[in-house]
């Protein structure tokens, strides 16, 4: 397996016991990583090859498992193919998830060293983990009161990658913030340590925390930014190579804001002909509240394309190939797009927000996220040729994005 982003020779093998929480990469077998999913496997990747005493939990539709290193190892090869079994009697009869799901839980129980139920999860914990351990949750899932309680003989570290939905309740479905205020407070009560992906989350987590009267240990360690792996990935067929591209990535939620772009392809619309008109490629799945923003979908020109289920390779290959892209996002806890867009040397247009500004520096444009018209002008700038990027600028932006090796240099020494 290779390393999340980290060189030879910079691993550090001390034999600290460690626990890491796979509940959200199961829960989401077979499905693109978010950016959420890639930190947990960025942490199974990373403890795998540590080398020191390793376990895994994971919280199924029918309870809880338990893998030593061995198991743990083989449940990382099977994410990173997205090769699963076929499905047990178990998942037959009794287990109501997804066909992935059930496959990848069918995996989990084959390579088990132990299972229980919700009510025997501390007396598995604690027969199989020992005190000096360290549990890991990367994953914003399995936060529950039960779950904190059983490894509480050991230190348990949490990584927060956001509050937005503290922040920004408006775009939420139903009931998300409610019971995303009660994980938050969960975690500032019983973990014994904080990690938070950026400065600005941080900022917005303690405000939280403090209105609360919680003060938990934290420490700040930005993701890693990979190179973007493009093996295997093919121009997508709806999109002309011919023609100016311009691409969104994320989920169509109010959150990211399409509506603006949608406006401004609109505005564009207006002032030229059909045959000078940019492509504007919107790459997410359909998500929540949005339903204005869906029927302009359903009803747009051909220069917008929605393409929602491009892999990982395809995705890049397609931002590779763009003249840009737009992230008008009016909420991050981190935002990977633009840092993955900046790697492989395309223009950013993005939010002016602290997080970007924090990690990413003067890659991007910086553009109001309510300002319909610089928006456009941007758009109008690159399509003249401007605002690209030199190959030794490209270069200069690789190195200043932060690594996987530089996060766990600063999470390691504490955790």
């Amino acid at each position: 397996m290779h390393g999340a982003g980290t060189k030879p020779g910079t691993t550090i093998n001390n034999g600290q016991v460690r626990c890491l929480d796979l509940t959200r990469l199961i829960s989401r077998a077979g499905r693109r990583m978010t950016g959420v999913d890639r930190v947990e496997m960025a942490y199974l990747t990373k403890f795998v090859e540590l080398g020191d005493p390793l376990f895994a939990i994971v919280r199924t539709s029918l309870g809880y498992v338990l893998l030593d290193r061995l198991g743990t190892t083989a449940i990382a090869e099977r994410l990173i193919a997205n090769e699963w079994p076929r499905r047990d009697m178990l998942s037959l009869l009794r287990n109501r998830a997804t066909p992935d799901r059930q496959r990848a839980e069918t995996a989990l129980r084959q390579h088990a060293m132990a299972r229980c139920h919700p009510r025997g999860l501390a007396r598995m914990i604690a027969k199989h983990i020992p005190g000096d351990a360290r549990y890991f949750n990367v994953g914003h899932s399995n936060l529950s009161r039960r779950m904190l309680d059983a490894f509480a003989h050991t230190r348990r570290i949490v990584m927060i990658h956001d509050t937005i939905p503290l922040d920004h309740p408006e775009y939420q479905a139903d009931g998300v913030p409610e019971a995303f205020a009660a994980k938050l407070r969960r975690v500032g009560a019983h973990a014994d340590m904080i990690v938070y992906n950026s400065a600005q989350s941080q900022r917005d987590a303690q405000r939280h925390f403090e209105s609360w009267g919680l003060s938990p240990k934290s420490i700040v360690a930005l993701l890693g930014v990979t190179e973007p792996d493009l093996t295997g990935g093919h121009w997508p067929k709806k999109v002309d190579p011919e023609r100016p591209i311009f691409v969104c990535v994320g989920t169509i939620e109010p959150r990211k804001n399409h509506a603006l772009l949608l406006d401004v392809w609109d505005r564009l619309a207006a002032e030229r002909a059909p045959t000078e008109m940019p492509q504007l490629v919107i790459a997410g799945a359909r998500g929540w509240k949005n339903e204005a923003v869906f029927k302009r979908l359903d009803q747009a020109n051909a220069a917008i394309l929605e393409l929602n289920s491009l892999s990982d390779a395809d995705l890049f290959t397609l931002l590779k190939g763009a003249d840009a892209l737009l992230f008008p996002s009016i909420a991050e806890g981190f935002g990977l797009p633009p840092a993955e867009a900046a790697w492989l040397g395309t223009p950013v247009l993005c939010a002016d927000l602290p997080v970007y500004r924090e990690f990413l520096r003067d890659i991007p444009v910086y553009l109001n996220v309510n300002d319909r018209y610089r928006w456009k002008k941007g758009v109008e700038t690159l399509l003249l040729g401007e605002n690209q990027r030199s190959s030794k600028q490209v270069a200069q932006d690789q190195a200043a994005l932060p690594t996987w090796t530089d996060h766990f240099n600063i999470v390691l020494r504490v955790a």
